[in-house]
């Protein structure tokens, strides 16, 4: 309990927490946009 309330009690640990939240934000982005890229170049590979 006293880890998370650093966590969002602290400078650190709101950095941290920003840091966390953007590797993941920039994980999902990421994901969404190498599916995107492999779906067209499957349709140009069809055609």
């Amino acid at each position: 309990m006293d880890a998370l309330k650093e966590l969002f009690t602290t400078p650190v640990g709101l950095m941290s927490l920003g840091v966390i939240i953007g590797a993941i934000v920039m994980g999902v982005g990421m994901t969404r946009w190498i599916s995107r890229q492999i779906e067209k170049d499957e349709q140009r590979t069809r055609q």
